[in-house]
């Protein structure tokens, strides 16, 4: 670990715990009104992926837990508030020498533009053994994204080391490529996103992040390209997804049809609806169902997470 000041994460904490969660989340400023550069008002929220899944599984019934670091100033106590008030577990070590992240949005409802302050951040100090085994007893799935191994060559080390610690302590891998351009170059992208999807127990990812990371323009390419995957999933967009399981033919199901607010936070509401579905036993296609039905609802709000009823 860093030798940083921080708040250790007792071993005991998986008690009950389903789903572990790992990665960054950042303060999130978006424009209201006017793009960011002419705006005179924002709003102040949080964002990253993995905790937006963490509150996904929350949200369908399942306990689960957001691990990482933070920075020790108002922002970590946005992000903690936050994810507590909606029910995450946190597992969270505070340094008192970095700061917490922050990203700012244009938002629009084809694509949004962001725009990153997170390098040198408390979570990019996430190094190997992070998360011990002996932490991970009892959790059924740990999950962590393509953003994680992006944000330092530490980071990457804990990637590493959370797939041999999850399988230590009995627990799947899930593994959302969620490739971030503004992280990390094609080529360094393209190989470690490879290894860690193909790695994993599931992974998630967009048909058009594949064909731009990799090349691969079917879904059955992307399968190709990722064949020791235990259970891969493609989601095409508007279009649907497609999961592949070992040897079984593919499971295709279509997407909604939603009005598109903005599109931010799809694809971690995505995930947490099929896993929360995995949890609970379903077959594949009421689990691609349960990806689709999370996703919409983010879908028609502005922010990477629905609000609370």
């Amino acid at each position: 670990m860093s030798t940083a000041s921080s708040t250790p994460l007792p071993v005991d904490a998986s008690s009950h715990v389903a789903v572990v969660c790992v990665g960054e989340s950042m303060g999130l400023v978006t424009a209201l009104g006017a793009p960011l550069a002419e705006t005179e008002s924002a709003a102040l929220g949080i964002a990253g992926a993995e905790g937006n899944v963490a509150v996904g599984l929350v949200a369908a019934g399942h306990r689960a837990a957001w691990a990482s670091r933070l920075g020790s100033d108002p922002i970590a106590t946005r992000i903690s508030t936050e994810l507590a008030r909606r029910g995450v577990d946190l597992w969270v070590e505070t340094d008192e020498t970095a700061p917490t992240g922050v990203m700012f949005k244009d938002p629009g409802v084809e694509s949004s533009s962001v725009y990153y302050y997170r390098r040198g951040s408390a979570a990019s100090r996430m190094d190997a053994g992070f998360l011990s085994s002996a932490r991970l007893d009892g959790v059924r799935i740990v999950h962590t994204t393509g953003i994680t191994p992006a944000l330092s060559p530490s980071c990457r080390d804990m990637v590493d080391r959370l797939y041999v610690d999850a399988r230590a302590a009995g627990a799947l891998v899930s593994f959302d490529v969620n490739d971030r351009r503004a992280l990390w170059s094609r080529e360094d992208a393209a190989a470690t996103l490879t290894r860690l999807a193909d790695a994993a127990d599931i992974a998630f990812v967009g048909r058009d992040e594949a064909e731009r990371i990799w090349g691969t323009a079917t879904a059955d390419d992307v399968r190709a390209h990722l064949p020791h995957c235990g259970l891969l999933v493609v989601k095409d967009g508007d279009v649907g997804a497609t999961a592949y399981a070992g040897d079984d033919a593919p499971v295709f199901v279509p997407a909604p049809r939603v009005e598109v607010v903005e599109p931010v936070g799809a694809g971690d509401a995505f995930a947490s609806g099929f896993l929360a579905a995995t949890l609970d036993g379903a077959d594949l296609a009421t689990r691609l169902s349960a990806g689709h039905a999370a996703a919409a609802r983010v879908l028609t709000t502005h922010g990477d997470l629905p609000p609370l009823d």
